[in-house]
């Protein structure tokens, strides 16, 4: 353990599975307390999970887009354990639309954009202030690189995620001089609660193999690669970083969609 977060005051939401229970899992080894929210039941699991591993942490269940939830999360923060310095805002929901764009109703618009982006700002308006109370911080929040173009994601979910984005640069320009800094982290496919049905159906049809074949790295993400982004994030060593959006996905984002030719995937097209 090098300590990156030690003596700090972390919350997680989405901690129950994937990226949040990874970083939930790794801010506390980095030396952070941990508050993991979620609205399933099972984190409390990834909460026995960190103090059986020596943290500390609490488990408390809600909703992120909920201001009334995020208000008791944040102030439960701040009576176990004294303060707050990092928030993850890292709980989203890709609304379970089937089929193409023209199948989605407004009503499932709405649910993903309360939970993926009123979410993030809820997030941010009430955890910048204890967070500059406790000396500075930083706050993170999960975007996509569904976020960056389409292709990545369902339309609604895409939506949702380019908004978080924006909302960081625009945070984190409301919140100049207060010493409270605001990124984004931006998946790409990773194995997490929310893939697992793509991951399952993959490796029932035997075409495991063929996950993550889009990127340079010809893989899919583990949630311990995204949490590890996430850290650097909330950590001082990323301390003269702001209003970024940071992606992380085998360089998926790093070209337009293209084929490959058969063969050698080094080798150049003709």
């Amino acid at each position: 353990m090098s300590g990156r977060l030690s003596g700090k005051v972390a919350i997680v939401t989405g901690a129950a599975s994937g990226i949040g229970r990874a970083s939930a899992i790794l801010f506390a080894r980095e030396g952070a307390s941990v508050v993991a929210f979620d609205r399933s039941p099972d984190v409390h699991e990834t909460a026995k999970l960190v103090e059986g591993a020596g943290g500390k942490a609490r488990a408390l269940t809600g909703d992120a887009g909920e201001e009334g939830d995020i208000v008791d999360l944040v102030e439960k923060a701040k009576s176990e354990f004294g303060g707050l310095h990092v928030m993850f805002a890292n709980a989203g929901i890709t609304g379970g639309v089937r089929g193409g764009f023209f199948d989605a109703t407004p009503d499932q618009w709405a649910e993903v954009l309360r939970v993926n982006l009123i979410g993030p700002f809820l997030a941010v308006k009430h955890a910048a202030p204890a967070i500059r109370e406790s000396g500075g911080g930083a706050i993170v929040c999960t975007a996509s690189v569904a976020g960056l173009r389409s292709g990545a994601g369902p339309a609604q979910y895409s939506a949702s995620k380019a908004g978080v984005i924006n909302l960081v640069q625009t945070a984190a320009q409301q919140l100049a001089g207060t010493n409270v800094r605001v990124n984004a982290v931006l998946p790409g496919l990773t194995e997490t609660g929310m893939t697992k049905p793509m991951y399952d159906g993959a490796r029932a049809a035997g075409k495991e193999d063929r996950i993550g074949q889009l990127n340079p790295l010809l893989r899919g993400g583990e949630p311990e690669e995204i949490a590890a982004a996430a850290l650097f994030l909330a950590s001082d060593e990323a301390s003269y970083v702001n209003g970024q959006a940071l992606a992380v996905d085998g360089g998926l984002s790093s070209s337009h969609p293209t084929s490959r030719p058969p063969g050698d995937p080094n080798r150049p097209s003709s």
